[in-house]
């Protein structure tokens, strides 16, 4: 137990330590490991392992002072030394135990004149630990917390401390620096080194080894703030283990120095915080040290077979030693049999050629017949004799020569076989020999068939830094051919069947198309795992960045937008209905449309597209696109139209009139679709507040109000409401070239009849909803202010065109 101590001990809790890991610093390495319990008995009390010499129960430790108690009255299992009762312990390990120390050193309480306050308990204590296998460790700190003080460590080897036996240890001052600063925070420690300034605490190491310590608090305020007195009360000084720069430390206001109940209860205990863990070495201390203990006849010998003993290095009053299993030995040092051989051969520590023999506490290595050496790989190791190196280099000396000479031979055979086969196999595999029946002399109408050599020369093996791009389907490098020309190849990422699919597809549906806003496919190889495309080089990236990147330096007017919109819906269109049989893309989006160095469109990106016969209405597919772009009946239905294109077009016109992402995941989630919003604000009468303000500035009304609209139709849930490609790019041309003029003749002043140019959308096909009506209506009412923004559509009769009127 703690002992003696010099007046009423008060308990004093502090933070709870993080739990610190050590190594050995006074042990050989063999100490750090091995430590087990006493057989038959538990090896952990809750959390806590309890290696012999301690044990739980006396018949399981070495002795009184290594007895441990596990207290189960708490959901966890709590572990205290039996002979001091009140001592928690947090870890054992092989030279040290972690407690947790309740004993507060001392508290002292002053007034403004420097008089201990009437009636206030002060505490002053002193511990020892004299007589056990217990000193207190130098990773301990002295800390103070409090104003004006000195505080000092004592120790003695007096169980009484008798003053004139008392030895000085070391001393610490705590100060604080602003004389107004009630409302100040204290840090202890507040830097690395432990010696805080000014901020009410201060910190000093404990020697190493000591059994006793007594602290001495000394009030300095007369001594640097002379008639001032004070600043704050009381001062208290408790022991606890260093802490890391990166460990919490102890913080509290300084007013709370003013009242000692702000930090203690009744019984002087910290009210919110837990009690300090401190840091004790440990040995065994019967008979002194090592020579002494062996011999002698009254005490214990701890140490058992097959282990060292090695003296404790503190002191020499305190004496004591510790014991470790010799080298080649394992195990728990203190128990009978605790030290067990180390079978070093399963390790492997001998030569290839030789024996390994294992012998108690090492080993032997035997080299076989014709070696010699010490057989160890740290070693010489096992060397051939002379005459066997003699042998072994002229039979080695031929034999490689005449195997080199027939794997030089066997390799160029086989590699070139082996290419030549690898090559057709991957053209079959590829898709070539259906690509064959179209071949004319190594080409598929002008798509040439490049061989894969001249591709890998020209991306320099495919290096990263030629790749332009890369999606889900493949990635791009840009390359340059023998004839100097630029082009883009594309090269899948994985020899999946659906994308090799997609890419033998893209070949058959390319070589088909011949339109200037298609990207044009220059030729393809086959004779790859996976086929390599070959496109013309288009500089300037894709629509999206364009519209996107806020870095882009080129001003996207609205001629500029809406000659991007008809050319897009002109490429469609040839697609629909103009080329040998139709062709449904499949995955329109901005990021599919590339730009020329002229910034003319090129849509590209065919790995989904499908042709479609002459009588075929749609077609049924597993649903494929974009997020954000597919068309939502084709989503439902798994059927795929040519309206399924216009609804996807539709998204591309609204990114072209907006500025704006398809999906914005930063807006709330019923509002993160752009269709969303873009057909929302319509039919909210606020069509202005969500286009490019860009556009705004520099477009007609009346040709905005007509993209808008027309943008709304391609938009319809229902596909048979949507209009055909080739009306969505007649009248896209139509607006382009004659800048929408129209004639308006005012017949009264509550009416007006306007001409204006035919939607080109028979009543047939398209059928107003009534959001139209709405619509139309809502900007017949809006005033001059937005003219322009809507149309009227011509609800009335049947047959013919719908057209608007603008006002």
């Amino acid at each position: 137990m703690l002992r003696r101590p010099m007046m009423n001990m008060n308990i004093l809790q502090l933070p709870l330590l993080h739990f610190i890991f050590f190594t050995l610093l006074l042990l050989p390495p063999a100490f750090s490991s091995g430590l087990v319990p006493k057989p038959g008995c538990p090896d952990r009390c809750g959390n806590v392992l309890i290696p012999f010499p301690f044990g739980v129960g006396s018949d399981c430790s070495f002795g009184k002072y290594f007895n441990i108690t596990c207290n189960t009255s708490n959901n966890t299992p709590t572990p205290y030394l039996s002979f001091f009762e009140d001592i928690e312990v947090v870890e054992i390990n092989p030279s040290q135990i972690r407690i947790r120390f309740k004993r507060l050193l001392e508290k002292v309480c002053y007034n403004k004149s420097g008089h201990r306050f009437d009636g206030m308990e002060n505490i002053r204590s002193g511990f020892s630990f004299s007589d056990t296998p217990f000193t207190f460790s130098d990773e301990n700190w002295l800390t103070t917390i409090g104003c004006d003080d000195s505080a000092t460590i004592f120790t003695t080897d007096d169980e009484g401390f008798r003053q004139d036996e008392q030895k000085f240890g070391s001393s610490c001052v705590s100060y604080c620096s602003n004389i107004n600063d009630s409302a100040g925070v204290g840090f202890c420690p507040d830097n690395d080194i432990g010696y805080p300034s000014a901020k009410g605490c201060c910190v000093t190491t404990v020697p190493r080894g000591i059994t006793q310590v007594l602290v001495k608090l000394t009030d300095l305020a007369n001594e640097w703030r002379v008639g001032e007195g004070r600043l704050f009360s009381c001062s208290y000084v408790f022991l606890q283990e260093k802490l890391t720069p990166n460990k919490s430390k102890f913080s509290y206001p300084l007013s709370y120095l003013n009242n000692p109940n702000e930090f203690l209860d009744a019984e002087s205990n910290w009210k919110t915080r837990a009690p300090p863990v401190v840091r004790l070495d440990w040995r065994i201390n019967e008979g002194k040290n090592c020579s002494e203990a062996r011999w002698n006849a009254t005490g214990r010998y701890a140490c058992q077979d097959n282990s060292l003993c090695v003296d404790y290095d503190a002191p020499s009053t305190v004496g004591g030693y510790l014991c470790s299993c010799k080298q080649g030995y394992n195990g728990n040092p203190y128990s009978t049999g605790g030290c067990r051989d180390i079978d070093e051969c399963g390790d492997s520590p001998c030569d290839s050629n030789s024996i390994c023999t294992n012998t108690p506490g090492s080993f032997t290595c035997s080299c076989r017949r014709g070696y010699s050496g010490d057989g160890r790989k740290n070693g010489r190791g096992c060397v051939p004799s002379k005459i066997t190196n003699i042998f072994i280099g002229v039979i080695s000396g031929l034999g490689f020569f005449l195997l080199l000479s027939i794997c030089i031979l066997l390799h160029k055979v086989f590699k070139k076989r082996k290419s030549r086969m690898r090559k057709e196999r991957f053209f079959k595999q590829n898709g070539g020999l259906l690509l064959q029946q179209r071949t004319n002399e190594g080409t598929i109408g002008e798509t040439k068939l490049f061989l894969v050599e001249e591709l890998e020369k020209a991306t320099d093996d495919f290096n990263k830094t030629r790749i332009l791009g890369q999606g889900g389907q493949g990635i791009v490098y840009k390359g340059m051919l023998s004839n100097g020309q630029i082009v883009a190849i594309k090269k899948s990422k994985l020899a999946a069947k659906d994308l090799l699919d997609q890419f033998i597809n893209e070949i058959v549906i390319l070589s088909q198309i011949n339109h200037r806003n298609v990207v044009r496919m220059l030729g393809c190889c086959l004779e790859t795992e996976v086929p390599l495309l070959v496109y013309e080089f288009l500089p300037n990236g894709t629509l999206s960045n364009l519209i996107h990147d806020p870095s882009t330096e080129v001003l996207v007017s609205w001629n500029m937008r809406l000659k991007i919109a008809a050319d897009i819906a002109g490429a469609l269109a040839y697609l629909h209905s103009a080329s040998s049989t139709s062709i449904y893309h499949r995955d329109i989006k901005s990021g599919n449309i590339l730009l020329d160095e002229k910034y003319v469109v090129k849509v590209s990106d065919f790995g989904i597209s499908r042709s479609v016969e002459v009588d075929q209405t749609h077609l049924t597919t597993r649903v494929k696109g974009t997020f954000g772009y597919f068309d939502p009946e084709y989503f439902q239905s798994n059927q795929f139209t040519e309206k399924s294109d216009v609804y996807s077009f539709g998204v591309v016109l609204a990114e072209l009139l907006t500025g704006q992402r398809p999906i914005s995941l930063e807006k709330e989630e019923d509002e993160r679709s752009l269709v969303t919003r873009f057909l929302a604000s319509i039919e909210d009468n606020n069509v202005d507040t969500i286009l490019d303000p860009q556009i705004l500035k520099q477009g007609g009304k009346e040709e905005v109000s007509a993209v808008v609209l027309l943008t709304r139709k391609c938009l319809n849930l229902l596909g048979k409401m949507r209009p055909t490609m080739k009306e969505v790019a007649t009248e896209l041309e139509s607006l382009r070239l004659s800048q929408m003029p129209t004639t308006i003749t005012h017949k009264s002043q509550e009416t007006r009849v306007c001409e204006s140019k035919s939607m080109m959308i028979p009543d047939t096909d398209y059928t107003w909803t009534a959001s139209d009506i709405v619509y139309a209506n809502f900007l017949l009412k809006r005033g001059s202010d937005v003219t322009g923004y809507g149309a009227v559509p011509n609800v009335g009769g049947a047959g013919g065109a719908s057209s608007f009127c603008l006002k």
